[in-house]
């Protein structure tokens, strides 16, 4: 019998108003000028490019288009990038660091450009983040970091000492913290959903429900193997990301499934939502396994999501140890009932950076390693523009080698709750040494 202390509904939050559907089903083309393996935001953007540049393009998902990690998400437009600077640039170089911020800061604005020039309604609000810090060292660090974005970037971000926490989150767990004003909100279902329409109007062919099961050379093109038939395609695309399955073996390699799990609050009272999210941002940690948290677009709720220590299993444990979570944070919701619990597959890689690459004539648009949302209209476009040939629009700092593969990896994580439990205890490790 379900526990019914643990939530109403095991489906996304975003399901309710913009529920995944199939696509009505349509005889497969015998031949188009590229085929996309995926259907989420990455591949429906670049569908959307190519069909109108004149392109025939179908786009073809194993399960209903933006079922996966494209409606799954939290809908925040961090377009974080895991990696710090320094270690980007001892990496990859300081050209490519500094590449790399940059256009992570280009990409949030494309994104609120794009949504308002296409007309595209999915609840966008630009409040700005909060990043909680866990200790006093940590909040020295991110004023230092907030300064050096502010005059390299020009991004609008300062620090918030602990004094004056309260007035962006209702909460004494961190010790001070940085906000950012170019990151945002928006209703990722919607999104997804307004972003289909405008594709399928613009002429991308869309097949739900359709694996792709392999890809072959065929002359100077490719032969495309679907459960429902073989479609011949002058240039592939694949956008799969953290659903990548046997079809892209050479990808399946190189990207890791992690689960990311996220709770919803019942509705609370708006005495209690104001006191606890002064301001409606979207809030952050700089923990390892953090947090991250928001307001629903209606302001009523409290959504939370992280990273869950298993790849199997289900939703109980995992959302019990969420709304610890999110007790921890605000004592006053120990045992809030939730709304809904769900989990959705994110794509981390070695290089810890969302890629552009080719392999074999194939392109590939992935590795958004949890922040999709901004990462993938953007790189899915600029794959798009590559395919076309059109080589300012298509530039990416994003676009070099492919990431490096796991070793005796080939597609099941089983080595995640290892590494889970190693981030947690850093955590613990960090909290005792921040001298809370």
């Amino acid at each position: 019998m379900r526990d019914a202390t643990i939530a109403e509904k095991t489906t996304p939050y975003w399901w309710d108003a913009a529920p995944v559907r199939p696509i009505p089903a349509r005889p497969l083309p015998q031949a188009v000028d590229v085929a996309i393996v995926g259907a989420g935001f990455a591949g429906l953007s670049a569908g959307l490019v190519l069909a109108r540049e004149g392109r025939s393009v179908a786009a073809f998902d194993a399960m209903n288009p933006g079922e996966g990690a494209s409606t799954r998400n939290g809908g925040i437009t961090s377009g974080n990038i895991r990696l710090d600077y320094a270690t980007m640039a001892k990496r990859f170089g300081e050209a490519r660091a500094i590449a790399v911020e940059a256009e992570a800061h280009a990409a949030r604005q494309f994104l609120y450009r794009f949504i308002a020039e296409e007309g595209l309604d999915c609840d966008l609000q630009r409040p700005g983040l909060f990043k909680g810090a866990i200790g006093y060292a940590q909040y020295d660090a991110m004023a230092r970091g907030a300064e050096a974005l502010r005059k390299a970037v020009g991004i609008e971000t300062w620090a918030v000492p602990f004094a004056e926490q309260t007035a962006y989150v209702g909460s004494d767990f961190y010790r001070g913290g940085a906000v950012r004003m170019d990151i945002g909100g928006l209703h990722p279902g919607k999104l997804h959903g307004e972003i289909l329409r405008i594709a399928q109007e613009a002429g991308l062919g869309v097949h739900s429900g359709t694996p792709v099961t392999g890809v072959t050379r065929d002359g100077d093109g490719f032969r495309v193997a679907t459960a429902s038939g073989t479609v011949r395609a002058r240039q592939v695309l694949v956008c799969t990301n953290g659903y990548t399955d046997g079809a892209a073996p050479f990808l399946r390699r190189r990207l890791v499934p992690v689960r990311s799990r996220i709770i919803v609050t019942e509705a609370l009272a708006p005495e209690v939502m104001a006191r606890l999210m002064p301001k409606r941002m979207m809030i952050s940690e700089g923990r390892q396994l953090g947090h991250y948290y928001r307001p629903t677009p209606d302001g009523r709720r409290i959504l939370l999501g992280g990273r869950e220590s298993g790849h199997r299993g289900n939703p109980v444990g995992p959302s019990l140890l969420m709304r610890a979570g999110l007790a921890q944070i605000f004592p006053e919701l120990e045992g809030v009932r939730l709304s809904h619990t769900w989990f959705g597959n994110v794509a981390m890689n070695r290089d810890m950076l969302p890629r552009i690459f080719e392999k074999d004539g194939i392109l590939y648009a992935s590795g958004f390693c949890g922040s999709g949302t901004v990462w993938a209209p953007w790189i899915g476009m600029r794959a798009a523009y590559k395919l076309l040939g059109q080589g300012a629009r298509a530039e990416s700092a994003f676009d070099f080698r492919p990431p490096a593969s796991i070793p005796l990896y080939r597609g099941d994580p089983w080595f995640m709750p290892t590494i889970i439990q190693g981030y947690r205890l850093q955590d613990r490790i960090a909290m005792l040494r921040a001298r809370r």
